[in-house]
């Protein structure tokens, strides 16, 4: 049986490190966190904005069948959407359709919230109304 002394200090001292060797491991940790709840939310904004290109589409289409329309169809379209994405700067309007029915497509500018990618495209969406 080996008897060896204990020094009290010992495993005070190596705790100590370790408690510094987790905060920089957990500084290292905190930017990719950060830049995955960013992307997170950026895919929410995507979500958002598809919505809304369908708000505006199907508004317009419903606006533009009418048989006494109230206006343009199109700025009904952008006036059911969100402000910040109905602008003329963010949302394309396209009217297409024969004589039984019109179709507007919406198209909306996705917009960012990852620093440093300005461009996540466009989301897109159609609605086809009878007339009648």
């Amino acid at each position: 049986m080996s008897m060896r002394a204990h020094t009290p200090g010992r495993n005070a001292a190596a705790s100590r490190r370790d408690r510094g060797q987790v905060a920089i491991e957990y500084m290292g940790f905190i930017p990719l966190l950060l830049l995955v709840g960013l992307f997170a939310i950026q895919l929410g904004v995507a979500a958002y904005a598809a919505n809304q290109a369908g708000t505006g589409a199907r508004t317009a289409a419903r606006s533009a069948t009418q048989d006494m329309p109230r206006g343009d169809s199109e700025q009904a379209g952008r006036e059911a959407m969100s402000d910040w994405l109905g602008s003329h700067k963010n949302a394309k309007f396209r009217r297409h359709g024969g004589t039984g029915e019109v179709t507007y497509t919406t198209r909306v500018r996705i917009p960012s919230v990852v620093p440093g990618i300005d461009d996540w495209g466009w989301a897109e969406r159609s609605s086809t109304m009878p007339r009648g």
